[in-house]
């Protein structure tokens, strides 16, 4: 049989199945709501084929499929019954203009909401400031239930229905969400579904010996199995627990647990595990959520004799929870959250899996020519893996609450004769400090001398030199450090995509020592870069001769110019080849609006050099620089200041 054939079968199969199952799911549903009913149905007609496709490839050789299949319908219906009438919508709107996101109205934010406002009230007092600066989605950090004490920052899940008491409760987080909705910020939360907490009460159940809640997860009686697994598999978190397998003396068994000894990695090879979690991705989905970020996408399914990472499994399962949104909250698109190979990370990245996806080379890539004051790499890997279908797009970053990795392709490398672990090292040492000369002040996180492995924390403004630069009073590095913070946010502004901000970085916080103090947080360096807002540091925003004013004013403007040129929408970038190895540029065209939206030349500086840039041939010659309003000319060459960011309108 062909493909072809294939999916005319399965195609054929999911009619046949959907004739047979609708009736039974109108009896319990259609009487309740007539009008909605007939709204689900047209949208169960139009992706049901596909979530039938998926499921049947992850789960038909099982004997009891189509009971499953019919609880996960009736789970899709009950949902959107269920969905207040604003985001029902707001559904039928975002259905009429599906690349939404592709404005360059487009800004993100990112924040812990206790460290940023204490709670959920905090947060909705902070609106006016969100405004301000410019955002359109707000991503808050996981405030669902979790452990007391050390809970990997909220990523130890024990309720995905409650928020955790201390900063509100889940009536506030709705009414906050539909606020946010009303001043134009769409609302961002995790589903952390790779694994639970062993507070959740699947994993308590599971203790006591429930067989089926034991089946939610991945449990083995003794060593034989995970020694077999471990043979193929990498420690995430070597200075915590050895490989990927804890002993639970309550169990007196073995449990998966990929990160911390208190996630329970979910087994979702069971279907009826499946079908929780997409019970409680309806769930958030109905609370208000515009942006659902997927965390740890990589490895959410397990094979024997494998790394466990990027199975082909892993993307099935997504997509399969993207149908589902689909039917039942079409409002809501999907952030994957892949720090792997740049090639695996851009299989995740589709409009039938995550519509958006954060893009960790540019970021590796942008502190690497920092450091090295060069931009072939960038250059390269940019020209090579920028590009990705016009339905999707990236999430631009400096850095967010996790540490940084240098995730670059050591392939990519090796054509520019570099030796990618080498090279690892010295960025290593550059960021933490210890290589002469640097400006960073970093910290190592999860170094595992074995292997020369290490990742980095820090903060925007630490890792950029402000930190060491203030301590010493050095008001040319002071400046320095501001131009390369600057300099790093303009391109996550204009390279394409959606550009978000760690909150906190627009004022330039620095590192934060104060974790070290803390029983929980003593061994995790990223809470370094997480530090409490400092509301007197952000009053002085609106003082230009101030730190905190001389970063968020010409961040600001920045936003600003973004906003009202769209020639920064869509993904439309033609990287420059660049004689001058210290420049970096590119060429938006907009893409996003019907009628064409002009384009912009950015050029770059990443050294604290005056440079020289020849270009050779210039899509216009007369240019107004936007950043100043000084008028250029292009040829036949352009000179940059350290650090200095143009971005040039014909």
């Amino acid at each position: 049989m062909t493909d072809l054939q294939s999916l005319d079968w399965i195609n054929q199969q999911a009619r046949l199945s959907l004739k047979r199952l609708l009736p039974r799911l109108s009896a319990q549903f259609a009487e309740a709501d007539p009008e909605q009913w007939a709204a689900f149905t047209r949208r169960l007609d139009a992706h049901f084929p596909r979530l039938f496709n998926l499921l049947v490839t992850l789960y038909g050789a099982h004997y009891d499929f189509f009971y499953h299949l019919e609880n996960i319908l009736a789970i899709a219906a009950r949902s959107w019954l269920a969905r207040p009438a604003d985001l029902k919508a707001l559904d039928a709107a975002r259905e009429s203009e599906p690349d939404w996101f592709h404005s360059n109205a487009m800004l993100g934010g990112v924040c812990y909401v206790d460290l940023f406002a204490n709670n959920l009230n905090g947060i909705r007092e902070k609106i006016p400031y969100f405004k301000e600066l410019g955002l359109t989605y707000l991503h808050l950090m996981p405030l669902f239930k979790c452990p007391e004490g050390n809970s990997d920052g909220g990523y130890a899940v024990s309720s995905y229905r409650e928020v955790n008491p201390a900063l509100g409760a889940m009536d506030e987080l709705r009414e906050l969400a539909a606020e946010l909705r009303r001043e134009g910020i769409s609302l961002a939360l995790d589903f952390i579904f790779n694994h639970t907490s062993d507070e959740h009460d699947w994993a308590k159940r599971a203790l006591t010996g429930d067989a089926d809640h034991q089946n939610y997860y991945l449990i083995f009686p003794d060593r034989t199995m995970p020694d077999a697994y471990e043979r193929t598999l990498r420690e995430i978190f070597p200075d915590e627990h050895p490989g990927a397998f804890t002993f639970q003396p309550e169990l007196g068994k073995w449990v998966w647990t990929t990160f911390h000894a208190f996630q329970w990695d979910l087994n979702y090879a069971n279907p009826a595990l499946f079908t929780a979690m997409a019970e409680e991705m309806l769930f958030i989905a109905n609370v208000g959520v515009e942006v659902l970020r997927l965390d740890a996408v990589a490895f959410i399914w397990k094979k024997m004799g494998t790394s466990c990472e990027n199975l082909p499994e892993a993307h099935l399962i997504i997509q399969a929870f993207n149908a589902l949104a689909c039917i039942a909250a079409p409002a809501m698109i999907f952030k994957s959250e892949a720090i792997v190979h740049p090639d695996d990370v851009v299989k995740y990245i589709h409009r039938d899996e995550c519509q958006i996806s954060y893009n960790p080379l540019l970021m590796a890539l942008l502190w690497n020519s920092l450091a090295t004051r060069k931009t072939r790499l960038l250059a390269q890997a940019m020209s090579k893996r920028l590009a990705i279908h016009p339905n999707t797009a990236w999430v631009n970053y400096v850095r967010v609450h996790d540490d940084i990795g240098w995730t670059f392709s050591d392939e990519d490398a090796a054509q520019l004769g570099v030796k990618g672990y080498d090279h690892r090292q010295f960025l290593n040492q550059f960021y933490t400090g210890r290589f002469s000369g640097s400006f960073a002040r970093g910290l190592p996180f999860q170094e595992n001398p074995k292997a020369g492995d290490m990742r980095i924390s820090g903060t925007g403004a630490s890792l950029a030199g402000l930190e060491k630069a203030l301590a010493e009073k050095n008001e040319l590095e002071i400046e320095y450090a501001i131009r390369r913070i600057i300099l790093m946010h303009s391109i996550i502004l204009s390279i394409g995509g959606i550009p978000l901000i760690y909150l906190g970085d627009e004022i330039g916080m620095l590192n934060d020592y104060g974790y070290r103090d803390d029983p929980a947080k003593a061994d995790d360096s990223r809470w370094a870069h997480r530090p409490r807002a400092n509301w007197q540091k952000a009053a002085r925003r609106s003082d230009g001769d101030a730190v905190e004013g001389r970063i968020y004013q010409r961040l600001q403007k920045l936003i600003a110019l973004r906003k009202t040129h769209p020639a920064l929408s869509g993904h439309d970038t033609t990287l420059l080849q660049m004689a001058n190895e210290h420049a970096f540029g590119y060429l938006r065209r907009g893409g996003f609006q019907p009628s064409g939206g002009g384009q912009i030349l950015v050029l770059t500086n990443f050294s604290e050099v005056l440079q020289t840039i020849f270009l050779n041939r210039p899509p216009f010659v007369a240019a107004t620089e936007l950043i100043t309003g000084n008028a250029v000319t292009l040829t036949p060459s352009v000179t940059l200041q350290p650090y200095q960011v143009m971005w040039l309108a014909p």
